[in-house]
């Protein structure tokens, strides 16, 4: 029951959000409102993760010249591990004050000043425990030391000279060293100076009656005679007495000038009733810090005009009563809360899909079996948890167990460092993607993993991923090795849509090794490179041979070729069965077939007619064209009908073998039954000239 009592001054988490870290404040107050609910006053505190990254670097050089000046040497022997971690418990102190509700503690912490004497690694040691130098304005987002300071040297402190001993005289002038305001065996006596400042007390209550201001603020006598015996009267009159070497004839004469009596008024005299009602604000506002209470609401008053009036003001009825309010309100104010074991689950908790366990992609029958996918934990690399909590951008499908999530709320960060964690300089995280316009075009992403592009067209809503480069590490290609069990690459080639855990196949190899299988391991040796100049010269005493040149596109007038090329494209650009978006610029030279039947016809390109359109029985058929403002930004495919008549032409070994070997062109072997009336292939064998890397040309 002692943990869940919260009292003021206490150091607690408060969560307001199931997925961001807690936050760290101070009870200040508790305060009961009309509703029954109990809210704290609290101070915040801020982590790195919380400001810029310029206030950073300033925050770190400033601890590097904390750490110059020590004495002692400096702990240089830290692991990365300890540098990440000790980087969470710092935290940067605010003036800031905010009301939360009760309800929404977490637990306590500790927070402490940064003791230079002590070791920054005692900090990891302790739970719950945490540490700030700086002090943090949010509003100005500036970051300044903290104003406590123990002023020790000779900076601040006088050198206390050795006691002279007995008989001997002091040399040192005391009229350059001190100034004397009072001569204690003076010639007059008590009673005579007390008579002496009687008298002064009736000048400056006789002053203040003559003067208009005074009688304003003042109207009573007995106020006008309260004012003129403050200590500022009693001082001036004494210091009169003094300078005039005690003489009471000479030091009247000086109190009642030729122009009136002296007025002498202190600062409860010259500050108006509401400047001193904007000075009670900001006390109870700031407290006693004078340069903020100027800077807020008294910019026109000195700094020492305030400290004067401030202790003055301690010596007031009004100072009186306030404090006796304060006190009574101090003992109505509640002083400790009592807040329940928070036991509700988190929405970040991943539950299991359908009531089954999801498999591990290549594991095998006897494998562990884990929740959400088989992902490890992102920060330690476990698999095995009693409960995941899912972390980071939505997208990213990154999860933590149950030790990492409580370090995540209570640190603002991970175990160990990560490249899912949001770095400090980073930006801010991406939005989550936007949903998809239909149900199938929903089927269509899940299935084949494409980010989808809807501009309106049903062509080029497909878009293709962007190339990358797998370059194994040492690592890699050692765990490749030993975990090839677990891998399963056959296994895995054939569902290239299921994504195989590297953290399991990672933590796997680290276990094999610890336990000693990795005595026998492959011998990598570092790829010989070869240097640019070298590259270049080979390529110089080598020339490419060129390529001849194809001719253009034969126009409307010439005569279109009577025959289908048996030489079908199979390229980047000419793809069997598939059509580049962009057309190509290249055609077969007129050749004329000695096969008879052959008639003449407007030529076709891939497939296609060149004119603009088709007559079909009497009735001319616009040609299709792609929109070119919904293309997409790499290239995709267009199936047309004679081309799938073309593709029916290859067997089965064609085909596999085209798959294999996609750089070679295409060879027609057979002829297909039923084809179109004078539609005549060429020879299987035709002439190496008749084999160009152009479109498919076909008459009818």
């Amino acid at each position: 029951m002692a943990a869940n009592m919260y009292r003021v001054g206490d150091y607690v988490f408060f969560e307001n959000s199931s997925s961001n870290p807690y936050l760290i404040r101070r009870i200040e107050e508790l305060n009961k409102t009309a509703s029954g609910n109990v809210e704290a006053k609290v101070v915040c505190f801020y982590r790195r993760r919380d400001i810029s990254h310029s206030l950073i670097q300033l925050a770190d050089k400033h601890a590097k010249e904390l750490e110059e000046e020590k004495e002692s040497p400096v702990e240089t022997d830290m692991s990365d591990k300890q540098k990440h971690q000790l980087r969470h418990r710092e935290l940067f102190l605010s003036r800031q004050y905010e009301s939360l509700p009760a309800t929404h503690i977490r637990g306590k912490c500790s927070v402490a000043l940064l003791n230079e004497t002590e070791a920054v690694l005692s900090y990891l040691d302790k739970e719950d425990t945490f540490f700030y130098s700086l002090v943090y304005d949010p509003t100005q987002k500036t970051l300044l030391a903290d104003k406590g300071e123990i002023r020790v040297g000779p900076r601040f402190q006088a050198d206390v000279p050795e006691m002279l001993p007995e008989g001997e005289a002091d040399d040192r002038d005391q009229s350059k060293l001190e100034e004397k305001l009072w001569y204690p065996e003076c010639p007059l006596s008590s009673k005579q100076i007390d008579q002496f400042l009687v008298v002064a007390r009736a000048v400056g209550t006789f002053a203040r009656a003559l003067d208009c201001s005074s009688s304003v603020r003042q109207p009573s006598l007995h106020m006008s005679a309260a004012a003129a015996s403050r200590d500022i009267t009693l001082f001036h009159a004494m210091d009169t007495l003094h300078r005039h070497n005690y003489d009471l004839s000479s030091a009247l004469s000086v109190l009642v000038p030729a122009g009136g009596p002296v007025l002498c008024r202190d600062e409860m005299e010259e500050w108006s009733a509401s400047e001193a009602a904007m000075f009670e604000e900001a006390l109870e506002k700031y407290g006693k810090d004078f340069n903020d209470i100027r800077q807020d609401f008294l910019p026109w008053k000195s700094l020492t005009s305030i400290i004067e009036y401030y202790y003055m003001w301690k010596t007031t009825d009004r100072y009186v009563q306030q404090k006796r309010l304060k006190a009574a309100e101090a003992e109505s104010k509640l002083k400790q809360v009592y807040i329940p074991t928070y036991n509700k689950p988190n929405p970040n908790q991943i539950s299991l899909t359908n009531g089954k366990m999801a498999t591990v992609n290549g594991a095998g029958p006897g494998a562990f079996h884990v929740a959400g996918g088989g992902r490890a934990c992102e920060s330690c690399y476990t698999m095995q948890s009693a409960q995941w909590y899912s972390w980071g951008p939505p997208n990213m499908q990154c999860r933590l167990c149950v030790s990492c999530w409580m370090y995540w709320k209570k640190y603002g960060g991970l175990k160990m460092p990560s490249r899912a964690e949001v770095p400090e300089e980073s930006t801010s995280p991406s939005p989550v993607p936007t949903e998809p316009r239909s149900r199938g075009h929903t089927a269509r992403q899940s299935n084949h993993m494409i980010p989808m592009r809807n501009s309106g067209s049903p062509k080029s809503n497909m878009k293709t991923k962007q190339a990358f480069l797998l370059q194994a590490t040492r690592l890699t290609k050692l765990a490749r090795h030993m975990c090839r069990d677990v891998i399963r690459l056959r296994r895995a080639a054939r569902r290239p849509f299921i994504p195989i855990n590297c953290g399991a196949i990672k933590a796997e190899y680290m276990l094999r090794v610890s336990e000693g299988q990795g005595t026998r391991l492959p011998k990598t040796r570092a790829p010989q490179r070869s240097t640019l100049t070298s590259v270049v010269q080979f390529l110089e005493s080598r020339p490419a041979a060129q390529a001849p040149r194809s001719h253009r596109t034969p126009g409307l007038q010439t005569p279109p070729p009577r025959r289908l090329l048996s030489s079908l494209p199979h390229g980047p650009h000419g793809m069997l069965g598939k059509r580049s978006y962009h057309h190509h610029s290249r055609a077969e030279p007129d050749r004329r077939s000695d096969n008879p039947g052959t008639t003449g016809g407007p030529p076709l390109h891939n497939g296609r007619s060149s004119s603009s359109g088709n007559s079909r029985g009497g009735v001319t058929i616009r040609k299709r064209r792609p929109n070119w403002i919904d293309a997409p930004d790499d290239s995709f495919f267009l199936v047309t009908r004679e081309t799938r008549r073309a593709r029916r032409l290859l067997s089965r070994t064609q085909l596999r073998h085209a798959c294999r070997q996609p750089c070679e062109q295409i060879t027609l072997r057979r002829v297909t039954q039923g084809l179109p009336q004078g539609l005549v292939l060429a020879p299987p064998n035709p002439h190496p000239s008749l084999r160009m890397r152009g479109p498919i040309v076909i008459h009818d």
